[in-house]
């Protein structure tokens, strides 16, 4: 299809729609999907303690048979992700709750971390009694601004959290710096970023002490839910596994625990989802990333649509979304949240994205959240204040970001057309 060069009537205002046709959807899945789930329910054996495990580090990740299917995912996706260890867990959330334990997050610590993302990359910190602490966004990337990093360190800083948002990867080689100078811990939350890779050599959850993954069912690998954790640190495999497992540890009688944990076991069937998952990603993240290239090119020549920039060095990229930046200014001053309603009408399923940051929740300012804090000693700031300290997570939130889902972007050229066939009828209709 080509680009609209006339106005047209908008289907927002009685016009024929640009698409009527269903994009892809997800998740993508077959009866591969549905034999691992019925070869699990057949075992009888529907957690991985019903298996004996093996150590760490010990385990042949090509043999299935007669294993845990959580051990087999864990050590696939450690694998697939340039890891020596990973552990399975019940969520994304989970996973970052008891890497920021592992980690040694105590009570009243300050965590730094970003504005811009789901809000379990702040309740993470919060359920651990910690005190979450924002930089303000790239307005070029929408990643943390790692630039702002050293100006929230105080004597209580003890740990920064970035988050590889739509799967652009964060300057990690500077946050690793600061880290390291700081003598402070790195817990990357890459919920979005699977088998997203730097310089052909190392991949996203690697960088720090901790990765964190989501296998929510609208993440790049689905398992409807799940999570994921990956070190390379030996000790830090067998701590998050302690945490995760009820505070035990191998080799020990089931009855006895040494830390105060929680019950955050992946179950088979999860798993079994997981490693089926698995054998598509990185075949789907290539059309999704061809994909997004074709169209980017299309939308970066339409006035008022920048593609958001990806980190210098990304070789492999999982475009959970594909992030745009608006300008109104540019296409008559048409607000960002109708334009997105225009597209809709247009058959194209654009998303404006998050349209406050996390500190902006009701819980961040609730008396009920600051009083559980000062029960405990400890004073929570004044999260209303960071609207001043982050104008480019609130111009992103308010005003620019479109979002555009990685399902779309494992469509046909001819479904890239319509994206952009629909994006530039909306403009064209606004402009001159």
């Amino acid at each position: 299809m080509t680009m609209t060069k006339t106005k047209e009537k908008l289907a927002i205002h009685g016009g024929a729609p640009v698409r009527t046709l269903p994009f892809t959807t997800w998740p993508q899945h077959d009866e591969a999907e549905a034999r691992a789930v019925a070869e699990v329910a057949r075992s009888g054996k529907w957690w991985r303690c019903a298996y004996g495990t093996t150590e760490f580090g010990q385990r042949d990740a090509n043999n299935i048979v007669g294993r845990s299917r959580a051990e087999v995912f864990e050590d696939l996706f450690a694998q697939a992700q340039g890891a020596k260890y990973a552990l399975g867990v019940t969520s994304g959330s989970a996973a970052l709750e008891v890497a920021l334990r592992a980690a040694g997050i105590q009570p009243g610590d300050e965590v730094i971390t970003t504005p811009y993302t789901f809000i379990a990359t702040t309740t993470c910190i919060m359920n651990n009694m910690a005190v979450p602490v924002y930089t303000d966004i790239d307005p070029a990337t929408y990643n943390m601004d790692a630039g702002q990093i050293e100006l929230r360190i105080t004597e209580r800083t003890r740990a920064i959290l970035p988050v590889h948002f739509s799967g652009n990867l964060c300057d990690m080689e500077t946050i690793g710096a600061i880290a390291r100078k700081h003598h402070l811990r790195v817990i990357e939350d890459a919920a979005h970023a699977h088998g997203v890779e730097y310089e052909g050599r190392q991949y996203a959850g690697t960088f720090g002490d901790f990765g964190c993954f989501s296998f929510q069912e609208s993440k790049n690998l689905p398992t409807g839910e799940g999570g994921m954790i990956i070190t390379n640190n030996r000790e830090n495999i067998e701590r998050v596994y302690s945490l995760h497992h009820f505070g035990r540890k191998e080799g020990e009688v089931w009855y006895k625990h040494f830390h105060q944990g929680w019950n955050y076991r992946m179950n088979e069937f999860t798993a079994a989802i997981g490693i089926v998952q698995l054998g598509r990603l990185f075949e789907q993240n290539a059309r999704r990333m061809e994909n997004y290239a074709y169209l980017v090119n299309k939308l970066a020549k339409l006035p008022g649509i920048t593609p958001s920039a990806s980190h210098p060095g990304l070789t492999k990229h999982s475009h959970h979304l594909a992030m745009l930046r608006y300008d109104a200014r540019e296409v008559g001053g048409l607000h960002r949240n109708e334009f997105v309603k225009a597209l809709a009408a247009e058959g194209i399923p654009a998303l404006t994205g998050y349209t406050f940051p996390n500190y902006a929740n009701p819980f961040m300012t609730s008396e009920e959240t600051r009083a559980r804090f000062r029960a405990a000693g400890i004073s929570l700031p004044d999260y209303a204040a960071y609207a001043e300290r982050c104008p480019h997570c609130e111009h992103a939130c308010h005003e620019e970001s479109i979002w555009l889902e990685h399902r779309l972007l494992l469509g046909t050229r001819e479904d890239m057309d319509d994206i952009a066939e629909g994006f530039a009828k909306v403009i064209g209709a606004f402009t001159a």
